[in-house]
């Protein structure tokens, strides 16, 4: 299958706030006949597959999804099903479905939370998850929804139900893989608790002093770190209630991690309710599924409704990969936009870009895995809060990672797994950065040779969306068309 055709319309004044987006086709652009050198061949291999133990390279998939705002934005069309685990019982019942946080049960102190975050209703994974996370006694749960539809708010809050806050020892134990991910999980769990006594401490590089005892709550940490506070018999396990494995597909295909949680897993010698989400479950993560939460309900959504409709996808055409730098600075110099990410492959292509277009007066920062985790944190946070413009990254935020005015993704290298396979899912997790809780977003994807256009064009086919040609030789018509979907 070959790549969508471009779309042409009626000239729109050249401003550089980006609009809507019409479709009539015309012939798409060839791929290139001669194939040029990767850029990314003499690098150094992808962060995806550096350990966590080594402690939180870049994530081979990787948000959480703040879930608080503008949480009433959830796709209605989104259809989940249910199954549970009691064979007996009515998926359909009204006892497995809730429309307002109010019938829940909770602490007015949680929903007082809540309600302060900006939630209106439970989003329609919520609606079927919450009343079998919070049923009493506590049963196993399997989540699939994809990013920015309220599931890190659905785990948080089952967190913080199950808390007794008159015991100062670690009863939540949140696992996720990497630094920024759990960062971010962490604003989620201070916001919705703040009326609460709850206590909650990280679990990641650097975050707990020689010689300490967690006594919090919550903890919410990265299998290598948690790995390494239980054999320092810094983390004490004995009042573990609740153990949340979200990004579960992102941990079993990531080195050493699988394993890593598998015995975290099996240093909890009681029983506990074990929680996992993700937006993707393939055959290697249902097969994991069964022996880390078995006798689990299960929610999932269909995978033909694991798309983004509300991002435009588009691809530019490049003669080689030099061109592919041309074609960014140029895309940045016509263009303003909210703020954009960009994925590349590696580190080292990272920092070529960013020193690149740096030189020639972009302000653009980069973030990777081997970085001082000081400098990452820094980077993120000035990304969050908008100070940052523009960033360049390896995977090691291409999962849930939410940044609400990110309005543009571009793909400088077209994802694939360990094996130079095209990655369909990572690819989805990427482009899910943008659009945000039903917001316009766009995705450009870089193509600069028969390899990569096949790459592109097997993932399109995969998931079965549009990817349609902007030019590179007619900037004047390219400007027009990402306008028009960017606003």
């Amino acid at each position: 299958m070959r790549a969508s055709p471009p779309i042409e319309d009626d000239l729109d004044d050249l401003t550089t706030n980006l609009g809507g987006l019409s479709t009539s086709a015309e012939k798409p652009q060839s791929k290139t006949a001669e194939k040029a050198a990767d850029d990314t061949k003499d690098d150094e291999p992808t962060d995806a597959n550096e350990n966590d133990a080594a402690e939180e390279e870049d994530v081979n998939n990787d948000d959480e999804d703040d879930d608080g705002d503008d949480n009433e934005n959830d796709n209605d069309d989104l259809e989940v099903e249910v199954k549970l685990a009691d064979i007996q019982a009515d998926p359909n019942s009204p006892l497995y479905s809730v429309k307002d946080f109010s019938k829940l049960g909770l602490h007015e102190n949680l929903l007082k939370g809540i309600y302060e975050m900006g939630f209106v209703k439970p989003s329609k994974i919520q609606e079927r998850a919450l009343p079998l996370l919070l049923a009493n006694p506590a049963r196993n749960m399997i989540g699939q929804s994809q990013s920015g539809t309220g599931k890190t708010a659905a785990f948080v809050l089952t967190m913080l139900s199950r808390v007794d806050y008159d015991l100062n020892m670690p009863q939540a134990l949140c696992l996720l893989p990497s630094r920024e991910l759990a960062r971010q999980t962490m604003e989620v769990v201070e916001k919705m608790g703040k009326y609460t006594p709850m206590r909650a401490k990280y679990a990641i590089k650097d975050s707990v002093k020689k010689g300490e005892t967690i006594d919090a709550h919550i903890i919410i940490g990265t299998p290598g770190t948690v790995s390494d506070l239980i054999r320092k018999r810094a983390l004490p396990l004995d009042s573990i209630k609740l153990i949340v494995l979200d990004e579960a597909d992102n941990m079993l295909d990531m080195q050493g991690l699988a394993d890593q949680t598998i015995r975290i897993k099996g240093f909890i010698k009681h029983k506990c309710q074990a929680v996992l989400f993700s937006a993707t479950f393939p055959d290697n993560v249902r097969a994991f599924i069964q022996s880390f939460a078995p006798e689990a309900n299960e929610i999932r959504l269909k995978a033909t409704e694991l798309t983004v409709d509300g991002i435009k996808q588009f691809y530019m055409n490049c003669r080689d990969s030099e061109h592919k730098i041309e074609v960014l600075s140029m895309l940045y110099s016509l263009m303003t936009v909210g703020q954009s990410i960009i994925f590349v492959r590696t580190r080292k292509t990272a920092e070529r870009i960013a020193a690149r277009m740096t030189a020639e007066g972009h302000a653009i920062v980069f973030l990777h895995g081997a970085q001082e985790v000081t400098e990452r944190d820094k980077v993120m946070d000035r990304f969050r809060h908008g100070d940052i413009k523009v960033l360049i990254t390896t995977n090691v935020i291409a999962r849930g990672i939410d940044i609400q005015q990110v309005n543009l993704v571009i793909n400088y290298d077209i994802p694939v797994d360990s094996d130079n396979r095209p990655d369909p899912e990572t690819y989805l997790h990427r482009i899910g950065r943008t659009g945000r809780f039903g917001r316009t977003g766009a995705s450009v994807n870089f193509v600069h040779d028969e390899e990569s256009l096949d790459q592109m064009e097997a993932i399109q086919e995969s998931l079965g969306c549009n990817i349609t040609m902007v030019p590179t030789d007619d900037w004047e018509k390219a400007h027009k068309i990402l306008k028009k979907a960017l606003k």
